[in-house]
């Protein structure tokens, strides 16, 4: 693609509207969308007092917001003459980010308007100050709301800054306060309490048949894998002699793990993976944590342990740095996003963690979009978990998707259902959906079968993002304009194992019964081990392509659809259902409190369905033999 219009018609696809860009009464330009769609009349509780508290972020539009979309467009799609061009962190920063101009005139203003400066940025500048002093700086009103059973602060108009500052501010964070709530200097936790699968197990899938267990759909049906190790899933997924060298992979999650250098070692020592180099692995950390408790810190570490583990077994010689968050906050995740960024610490970027659509502001949106279009001009691609609750209606209660997931400038991952054979070899897919029927009390049948939903991965079409223009053509109609007449952006755009029924083992130090600490292997899945799957696949390809970073990786993604380069996965590959069968602790460790036997179909995935080309649950589907290899020749 030659010419310059086709890639900014792409960008505006891409892109969400400047914030900032409505006027507003009185010389000032509207901030749209500080107010949230929850605060409405029926759930108006009043007026926040104006001796309250706030704390915002102003967050900074930098030199040229639109070109900047253009830009990260033009370098990240393989029919573009500027395909692959990207710049250095430093040029990126010089073309595209914020001035010192800016972060000058903001903070000034704020200044002005009574709040006190905490912090300035190359992206944003914070402030505190009383309630009465953000409402005349934001030319609004904070009112008390009721969102589900608490209630929260938010503007009850559109916010403003001055007309002089509408080149300078992208958008404003804090004016409402949900779901944030105060916090304070804490260390982190000791580890989890251990988790343990009981088994039987296959070694491999169908290795094991549950021959004393009632059929399910018509044949017996096997034991579930104790987990599949990386030597299964590189020959699942075509890694070929590839291994990742020269290429670096991030990960983001909130805290860190104490353990996590030795965990990973042991792991691949117990696993017949490669051997750490000195370096390979290291970390990136905050000064201090926040929210340790109300976040579930320790809980965090086992995401860590699967996010490195799961790279490493995939691509074993990428190097891998983690990048912590102070917390599980959006402020804190985007100062990791930004380090990766302003630093060009990685080349890929595996985030395993998000939220539903209807809990994002559209201020964040254009926080972590720009983060996005600034690692895309670097040539760094950031992957995101699709989430795991399906079509999100049994958990929210509306059918919607995940965020970050649901940007239009980062690659969602969506999950399957796996199986690898003897001999590693690749059996077939489904999309991960499971049911859950537990066996009847006297063995011989399972109650309520095929049994209740539990979990799946997440997908479906965005209510707030259009169609990116490498959709168009390749999502159907029915998922693209599911949600009205608009074609909207719809996830996931690739998928990898995901269901724990056919999950990945790890290896972690956890809370022993005995109240001590101890190294254990357990298995585990989710769209959370998908991402890294496919971000050290990406990896493979990248070394495949002679080094030459990827980027931002949707327009080759969808590029090569309904080609080799993927299993085109279903929920039917056999034409008959298929299910495995799990023997599960009581208490999650031992069997001191009894075994808990079930029968977990696989391919039911709430509304959602994986058939034949793109789908809501796979996307394009899953990389194939074909996928890292063709790489090499471009």
């Amino acid at each position: 693609m030659a010419a310059t219009l086709p890639l900014l018609a792409g960008a505006l696809a891409l892109g969400i509207p400047n914030a900032s860009a409505d006027s507003a009464p009185g010389g000032r330009d509207a901030l749209q969308g500080t107010k949230p769609a929850w605060a409405t009349a029926t759930a108006d509780r009043g007026a926040t007092a104006d001796s309250g508290r706030v704390a915002v972020r102003v967050h900074l539009a930098g030199r040229d917001a639109k070109g900047l979309a253009a830009y990260a467009a033009a370098v990240s799609d393989p029919r573009s003459a500027s395909y692959g061009k990207y710049l250095s962190a430093s040029q990126a920063q010089a073309r595209f980010g914020a001035t010192q101009d800016q972060i000058d005139r903001v903070s000034q203003w704020l200044r002005s308007s009574g709040l006190t400066v905490t912090g300035t940025s190359q992206h944003y500048v914070s402030a505190t100050g009383e309630v009465a002093k953000a409402e005349k700086a934001f030319s609004t009103q904070l009112r008390n709301y009721r969102k589900g059973s608490r209630t929260y602060r938010a503007p009850a108009s559109t916010a403003s800054v001055p007309a002089a500052l509408s080149d300078a501010v992208l958008a404003v964070s804090g004016l409402d306060n949900a779901p944030h709530r105060s916090s304070h200097d804490e260390v982190l936790p000791p580890p989890d309490a251990v988790f343990r699968n009981s088994g039987p197990f296959s070694s491999y899938f169908g290795s094991r048949t549950a021959s004393t267990l009632p059929s399910a759909y018509g044949a017996k049906v096997p034991y579930a894998v104790k987990g599949y190790t990386g030597k299964q899933l590189r020959a699942a997924y075509g890694a070929g002699d590839y291994t990742g060298k020269g290429v670096t992979v991030a990960i983001t999650d909130a805290y860190a793990s104490p353990t996590i250098a030795e965990d990973a070692a042991e792991y691949a020592k117990r696993n017949g993976d490669a051997r750490y180099r000195h370096g390979q692995l290291s970390q990136v950390l905050p000064d201090d944590y926040t929210k340790t408790e109300e976040c579930g810190a320790s809980g965090w570490y086992g995401e860590e342990t699967l996010d490195v583990e799961a790279v490493h077994a995939v691509a074993p010689a990428a190097d891998i740095v983690y990048v912590g968050g102070a917390s599980c906050y959006d402020n804190d995740l985007l100062d990791s996003l930004n380090k990766v960024v302003d630093h060009r610490l990685a080349d890929i970027v595996s985030n395993s963690w998000g939220d539903v659509e209807a809990n994002q502001t559209p201020d964040l949106a254009l926080a972590y979009d720009q983060v996005f279009k600034m690692g895309a001009i670097e040539g760094i691609g950031f992957y995101f978990s699709s989430g795991d609750d399906g079509d999100n209606v049994a958990s929210t209660g509306t059918k919607q998707i995940d965020v970050p997931s649901n940007s239009a400038w980062v690659t969602s991952v969506g999950g399957t259902s796996l199986a690898v054979g003897k001999h590693d070899t690749y059996q077939w897919e489904t999309g991960w959906g499971t049911t859950n029927a537990p066996l009847a009390a006297d063995g011989k049948s399972w109650t309520g079968f095929p049994g209740a939903y539990t979990s799946g991965a997440g997908g479906g079409t965005s209510s707030t993002v259009k169609q990116p223009f490498y959709q168009r053509g390749i999502v159907p109609d029915s998922l693209a304009k599911a949600n009205g007449t608009t074609r909207m952006r719809t996830a996931p755009d690739v998928a990898a194992v995901a269901d724990p029924n056919t999950g990945f083992l790890v290896g972690q130090t956890q809370t022993l019964p005995d109240g001590s600490l101890g190294y254990d292997e357990y298995r585990i899945g989710g769209t959370s081990l998908a991402a890294p799957v496919i971000a050290g696949v990406q990896a493979l390809a990248q070394q495949a392509q002679r080094g030459r970073p990827i980027g931002f990786a949707n327009p080759a993604i969808y590029a090569r659809y309904d080609s080799k380069a993927y299993h085109d996965v279903t929920d039917h590959p056999l034409g008959h259902g298929l299910a495995v069968a799990r023997v599960d602790f009581a208490n999650g460790y031992d069997a001191a409190d009894g075994l808990k036997t079930s029968v977990r179909s696989l391919g039911k995935d709430a509304s959602l369905s994986a058939v034949r080309g793109y789908d809501d649950v796979t996307g394009v589907g899953t990389p194939a033999p074909g996928y890292v290899s063709s790489y090499r020749r471009h």
